[in-house]
Formats: structure tokens, sequence, C-alpha cells
């Protein structure tokens, strides 16, 4: 057995017991995930997330240091990873063997809305685009039907494709 198939059939036994539990108690399907975050010298931002830290910055042409990613591409980096995971978590499900997978995202900013130069544009990706490589023995009509299932479930393609609602509380002293 290959530790391809051995990590697969891992996946494939996560995927079973988690839709099992929630199958049983729709309770268990709600997670809450929490960031926090101070600014440091700049423009730079320091975030913590679990037992991870992760820092945030921009080039100096947005008064960074250039020492991280800036928000735009953590962003990016974020639907990329989840891209992979999803595609890596529904070929387990629907039983596709998947080799690997690799995802180039890209986007299109125009910074005269950040800045408030044209109200007309807005601040954030005017588009973005994914590129997705899989490779694998399986015919190209099931990596067709996994993509179809991907883009209908991946979390964070979500977040780009849909409006969600955000609630801010602002506390000054």
């Amino acid at each position: 057995m290959t530790t391809a198939t051995t990590r697969e059939d891992g996946l494939r036994a996560i995927v079973d017991a988690t839709a099992s539990a929630v199958a049983d108690d729709p309770g268990k399907a709600a997670a809450l995930f929490r960031a926090t975050g101070e600014g440091a010298e700049g423009v730079r931002t320091e975030i913590r997330i679990g037992r991870h830290a992760v820092t945030i910055d921009e080039p100096p042409a947005l008064g960074g240091d250039d020492a991280a990613i800036n928000p735009v591409e953590s962003a990016l980096a974020a639907l990329l990873s989840c891209q992979v995971v999803t595609y890596r978590f529904w070929a387990a499900k629907l039983g596709i063997p998947l080799d690997d997978v690799r995802v180039r995202t890209e986007g299109d900013l125009d910074v005269r809305g950040f800045f408030g130069l044209d109200e007309a544009v807005r601040p954030g990706f005017g588009e973005v685009r994914l590129a997705v490589e899989l490779r694998g023995p399986a015919p190209a009509e099931d990596y067709a039907r996994l993509q179809e299932t991907v883009d209908a479930h991946c979390p964070v393609l979500d977040l780009f494709r849909n409006t969600t609602p955000v609630a801010t509380s602002l506390t000054t002293g």
C-alpha cells in the first residue's frame, strides 16, 4: 500500500466519521473560527489564529516593509489552499483517485478604490481567476464532476462569490 493510498484511506475515514457524526447530531456541524490581531510597525499586522502566528504587511509603495504577504495576497492564498483541501476531501468522498492538485490564483485590483480616488471603483478584487490542475488515473469526466462539486462546496470560494454579512463593533478609548 502506498503512502498516497494510506493518506486517501485516512481522509476517507475522517470524511465518513464526520458525516456520520453530523448526520446523527446536526448541532455538531457548527464551527467557529477566530483570529485576533493588532497593528505593529507601520502597516504590519501581527495575527494570532489558535496556536499559530501570522504576519501580514504591505510593500513599501503602500507604507510597509514587504516583510510578509499583504492582505489581498492572503485572501488569494486562503482561496488556493481551500481549493486544494476541498479537492482532496471531495475526491476521497466520491472515490475519485487523485494523485496531485495544483492551483494558481490571481486577482485584479484597481487601487483607486482603496485610495478613494474613484467611488465607482470597488476597493476589492474586480476579478479573481483560478487555474486548477488535477493529476490522476481517473477519466476526465470524473475530474469535471469533481470540479463541479468542489465549486459548489468550497467555503472560501463561497466567500468570494457571495455576500457574507459582517457585523463590526468599535471600541474607543
